[in-house]
C-alpha cells in the first residue's frame, strides 16, 4: 500500500515536550481493524488515532482510537490531537459557529475552534458524566490507597462519562505533587471496581494540579488526561455549585513524571469542556504494509 501521511503530536502542552504524545495516522480509510492494532502497538504511544470519512449524520470526518492493545471509544487527547490533525491536514473547517464534528466510539462530539495557527486551542464537550458510588463502595482498598492523605473540601467518589475513574481531592498542592502512592493498591482498587483508576487534584492558584493513575490499563502515571479531567469537571460542578470553580479553572498536569501540561476547563451549565492547545512535532508519512 502507498505511504500515508502522520503525525506525532504533542497535546495539551504548555511548552514543548509537555503534554501527551499521539500518533495520528491521516487518511486511514482502508486501513484494516488488525492493520491499525498493529501499528498503534508498534508506535508503543499510549494511544494512536486513524482518520476516516464519517458515518454518521452530522459528523465530518471520524477518529478511531488505538491503544498499544486494544481500540477504545473515547479520550480527551486523542480526541482533541484528533481535531487537530484533521485541521491541519485540511479535511474538515469549522462551521459559522466555528465548531467541527467528530465521530468516534463515544458518538459525534462537537469540538470548539479557537483562533489559529500556533496559538489554536480547541475545545471538546465532555460526554455526560455522573457519579456511580461514592467512598464505602471502594472499601477498604480505597481506604488502603489513600491512606495518610488529609481530603479536601470533596469526598472521593467514583464518576463515569465514557470511561469510569475513581476521583479524590486532597487538601494541599504540596502534598499532592510529593505524594507516592501504593501503584499496585491503585491497580487492585482499579480492578476490583471496573475502574481505570484514580485521579487525585488539589485547589491551586489557577485551579486545580491534578495527578491520573490509570492502573487498570497498565499506565504508571498518564502527564496530560482530557476525559479523567472532564469527569473531575463535572465532579466538582455537581458537588461545588457556587464555589471558585463552578464556571471552569486552568490545570496543571504531569509536572511529577517530567511534563508540563496546562488544559483548560470550562463549564456551561451541565456541559463540561476541555481543551487546550497541541503541538505538531513530527509530520511526515508512515510506510506500514501488512504482512
Amino acid at each position: 500500500m502507498p505511504s500515508t501521511r502522520y503525525k506525532q503530536l504533542d497535546v495539551f502542552a504548555a511548552r514543548h515536550g509537555g503534554g501527551n504524545p499521539l500518533g495520528v495516522v491521516v487518511e486511514a480509510d482502508g486501513w484494516s481493524d488488525a492493520r491499525m492494532q498493529r501499528f498503534a502497538h508498534w508506535t508503543n504511544l499510549v494511544e494512536t488515532t486513524f482518520l476516516m470519512p464519517a458515518r454518521a449524520a452530522g459528523a465530518d470526518y471520524r477518529a478511531r482510537i488505538f491503544t498499544p492493545t486494544k481500540e477504545i471509544p473515547f479520550a480527551g487527547h486523542p480526541t482533541i490531537g484528533s481535531a487537530h490533525a484533521a485541521l491541519d491536514a485540511g479535511l474538515v473547517k469549522p462551521d459559522a459557529a466555528g465548531v467541527i464534528w467528530q465521530e468516534c466510539g463515544a458518538g459525534v462530539l462537537p469540538i470548539r475552534v479557537e483562533g489559529e495557527g500556533p496559538s489554536r486551542e480547541l475545545f471538546v464537550q465532555s460526554p455526560k458524566a455522573r457519579i456511580v458510588g461514592d467512598a464505602s463502595h471502594g472499601g477498604e482498598t480505597l481506604s488502603a490507597v489513600l491512606y495518610g492523605m488529609q481530603p479536601g473540601a470533596l469526598p472521593p467518589a467514583c464518576v463515569e462519562g465514557g470511561r469510569r475513574w475513581w476521583v479524590a481531592e486532597f487538601a494541599d498542592e504540596a502534598a499532592l505533587r510529593s505524594w507516592r502512592p501504593d501503584h499496585a493498591a491503585i491497580r487492585g482498587l482499579a480492578l476490583a471496581t471496573d475502574t481505570l483508576g484514580l485521579c487525585v487534584f488539589a485547589r491551586s492558584a489557577e485551579g486545580l494540579a491534578v495527578r491520573a493513575f490509570p492502573a487498570g490499563v497498565g499506565i504508571v502515571e498518564d502527564p496530560a488526561s482530557g476525559a479523567a479531567n472532564g469527569l473531575i469537571a463535572a465532579y466538582v460542578a455537581e458537588r461545588d455549585r457556587t464555589g471558585q470553580l463552578a464556571k471552569g479553572y486552568i490545570v496543571s498536569q504531569g509536572r511529577e513524571v517530567g511534563h508540563d501540561a496546562r488544559i483548560i476547563i470550562r463549564i456551561d451549565g451541565e456541559a463540561v469542556w476541555v481543551g487546550g492547545r497541541t503541538n505538531t512535532i513530527i509530520d511526515g508519512h508512515v510506510d506500514w504494509t501488512d504482512v
